[in-house]
């Protein structure tokens, strides 16, 4: 082939990526409908203070007290979780006894028929390589939290000792970033971290303080109007069991169950796309206790909490 061919061909070929690439990045935020959102625009409503929260990769809203998020760094820091309230500021540090922390992803908090609630940790980041077959999922009596608080993890307290389930997914192993408990019912659900295809939904019946290693069981997929859509990061049910949001870097995506429907048909609708703003790395939601708004945060540099209102 000619010099001059050769230097043509790979001038188209990188044209080529470049038009693609560009078109990827465009497509990579989802369209807004503001004016028909059920929702406000998102407001940065505080920054996280505590320099120990670091990767805020899992968030919840306690059941219990109304003015308390819960959250957790990313594989690399010990099983602390770390309570904040809405503006940021640093409420306590825990160390959860009889856990440990080698890639957890995200949390959850649900109370239980007793009035009594919990936290819920998800072990199942499985990013190198996928050579992790069985993951696990903690379960811990939310902590007290007064006014006497160690704001360190290295005065950090115990909690209680959690309780684990261990899993595997029925067909194979998976990356995963997002785990859901549903309010009523208890049931657990994990959301896997696709970038080729769309996210599977697995569906885990609770077994804590059993030796037994439990099967996920894959009840369907779900896509979000964004490209890549499987790759999910976090997400969360509302207190009422009608809503379920999920995020990616992009966005959030909301899904709200047709009324008379069993939960699980929630799962067929339609994503609706959620602005979120600007976050460097977003990986954790979460419903308020209420339920009448969404709080996100974000890895990475000045970690804000973004807090993005229904509208009555």
């Amino acid at each position: 082939m000619p010099n001059a061919t050769i230097t043509k061909f790979f001038g188209f070929v990188i044209a080529t990526l470049f038009v693609v690439t560009s078109c990827h990045e465009d497509r990579r935020m989802p369209a807004f409908d503001q004016a028909n959102s059920q929702y406000e625009p998102p407001k940065v409503v505080g920054r996280i203070k505590s320099k120990e929260i670091s990767e805020s990769s899992g968030l919840a809203a306690s059941p219990c007290r109304t003015d308390l998020l819960w959250t957790h760094n990313d594989s690399g820091d010990g099983p602390f979780i770390y309570a904040i309230d809405a503006s940021g500021e640093s409420r306590g540090v825990w160390r959860i006894a009889n856990a440990d922390n080698e890639d957890w992803e995200d949390m959850a908090a649900a109370r239980d028929a007793s009035g009594k609630c919990f936290l819920y940790l998800g072990e199942i980041g499985n990013t190198d390589k996928l050579t992790r077959h069985e993951h696990t999922i903690y379960r811990v009596a939310e902590p007290e939290v007064t006014d006497q608080i160690s704001t360190t993890n290295k005065k950090a307290p115990n909690t209680t000792a959690a309780e684990a389930m261990k899993f595997r997914y029925s067909d194979g192993t998976h990356d995963a970033e997002t785990l859901i408990v549903h309010p009523q019912t208890g049931d657990i659900y994990i959301l896997t971290k696709n970038r080729n295809e769309a996210s599977n939904i697995y569906k885990l019946t609770p077994a804590f303080g059993s030796a037994a290693v439990v099967s996920a069981q894959k009840i369907g997929e779900i896509r979000v109007p964004v490209i890549p859509f499987g790759m999910l990061t976090g997400g969360s049910i509302s207190p009422d069991g009608r809503r379920v949001i999920l995020c990616d870097y992009a966005a959030a995506y909301e899904l709200v169950l047709p009324d008379g429907a069993a939960f699980d048909e929630i799962w067929k609708q339609k994503p609706a796309a959620i602005q979120l703003g600007e976050r460097k790395q977003g990986e954790a939601i979460t419903y308020s206790s209420d339920g009448k708004s969404i709080f996100a945060t974000s890895e990475r540099g000045d970690p804000p909490v973004i807090q993005v209102v229904r509208k009555q």
